[in-house]
């Protein structure tokens, strides 16, 4: 196996090259810290963040799920990258 293939081949799957996946990856990871973060300060303070987390989940649901069906084809493959 090339070992390029290590790094495209699941970008590939959803429709993007490696860079394109990487952002996607680090902004998914980003708002995932920054959700976490809420949350564990909501556990404390529960008067603070209290939408925070869950809106979080649904923003993230939207981009990684509904997004990537709306942009595939019958037989599951992307047909473009997700916004």
């Amino acid at each position: 196996m090339n070992p390029i293939h290590l790094f495209t081949r699941h970008p590939a799957t959803v429709g993007e090259s490696y860079g394109e996946h990487f952002l996607a990856a680090m902004g998914f990871s980003l708002r995932m810290l920054l959700g976490g973060i809420a949350c564990l300060v909501h556990a404390f303070l529960p008067f603070l963040f209290v939408k925070t987390g869950s809106d979080m989940i649904r923003v993230l649901h939207d981009r990684m799920v509904v997004n990537r069906r709306r942009h595939s084809l019958p037989d599951g493959n992307a047909v473009e990258s997700r916004a």
